[in-house]
């Protein structure tokens, strides 16, 4: 049996993606170091099949081409990563040592692997290394003009795998996605945040004027994606993967709140709130996804009206999620500073 090695596999994207291999017959291995973010009840499902393994282990340590040598993995998608920008205000540190420095230790594994097995390596980014786009959308050969610690992180560690492509030739593809949402996603991020509160009976908080636009890709979608861009993609690309819908956070608390009237009975105090915006905030980030679409016939097929209720649905039928997770985690304003 073919093996995939996923690294941060106990995050959401991460998770979403071993349902993904392993419905489609792949052994999967998942490497996590078990951070905040990560979650054993993201991968409770995969607990009694027999093409599932877990491993302890921080992409920062040496060891992780010793997995890569006992697994003989066919591809690696690293997905190991810090994510949330204002936790990235708060301790930009933690997102340098998984982002930059963790990558530069799973490159250096992964190019002595991969002279001795055939393998690739999917580098999985953000559209955020774009930095502000008030207008248009960006391909793939726009610069980089990251905002915020995390988005700088994340746009280093493009860089060095795209260096390593260049300079020692490793079977690397790098891709950028817009915005996930989605079951198994942490509550620090808006949409399972605002869920929390409307099944809680608490107010909603919105940044700034909640003008702030995103592109929002639903996670199997961008899952999907990412498995076409493993089978077909070409060695030494980027591609960018969004569903060229863009909504603002307002528009997205609103789309929650008319769904999830139909469902359930809304306290008193569900309410939007506008709080004081986080620093730096970017306006808009929007993608040019022509690339995927026309090389590899792969589009968005999740609608947000059909996504929403989707994640909705999963997060109330999931209530013991919630309970994995420390309230603080949950409710305390990060990125204030």
């Amino acid at each position: 049996m073919k093996k995939i090695v996923v690294t941060g596999g106990l995050g959401f994207i991460g998770s979403n993606l071993i349902d993904l291999l392993i419905k489609k017959n792949y052994f999967v291995v998942n490497i996590d170091k078990i951070s905040y973010s990560s979650n054993f009840y993201n991968v409770k499902e995969f607990k009694f099949t027999k093409r599932y393994k877990f491993i302890k282990c921080d992409i920062n340590n040496k060891k992780l081409k010793n997995i890569f040598n006992k697994y003989k993995p066919i591809a690696i998608f690293n997905l190991a990563a810090e994510t949330h920008v204002d936790r990235s205000i708060d301790n930009p540190e933690a997102f340098i040592q998984s982002n930059i420095l963790g990558v530069y230790n799973l490159l250096e594994c992964f190019k002595k692997y991969s002279k001795k097995y055939s393998s690739k390596l999917i580098h999985i980014s953000t559209d955020e290394v774009y930095g502000d786009i008030l207008n248009g959308r960006t391909s793939e050969n726009y610069p980089y003009k990251p905002s915020s610690p995390y988005a700088a992180s994340k746009a280093a560690s493009d860089h060095l795998v795209s260096s390593y492509i260049r300079t020692y030739n490793i079977p690397a593809i790098i891709t950028n996605c817009s915005n996930n949402y989605g079951p198994k996603q942490h509550p620090e991020k808006l949409i399972p945040k605002l869920i929390y509160n409307i099944l809680n009976n608490k107010s909603l908080p919105i940044y700034g004027k909640g003008r702030n636009s995103r592109e929002w890709i639903y996670v199997k979608d961008h899952c999907d994606a990412l498995f076409k861009i493993f089978k077909r993609g070409k060695l030494g690309n980027f591609y960018n993967i969004g569903s060229n819908k863009n909504l603002t956070n307002i528009e997205v608390c609103k789309n929650l709140l008319n769904y999830s009237k139909k469902i359930i009975k809304i306290g008193d105090k569900v309410k939007i709130n506008y709080v004081e915006d986080r620093p730096g905030h970017d306006v808009r980030y929007a993608l040019n996804s022509n690339k995927i679409k026309k090389k590899l016939n792969w589009k968005a097929e999740t609608n947000f009206k059909k996504g929403i209720k989707l994640t909705f649905n999963w997060y109330k039928e999931n209530l013991d999620y919630y309970k994995t997770i420390h309230k603080n985690d949950i409710l305390k304003r990060l990125g204030n500073k």
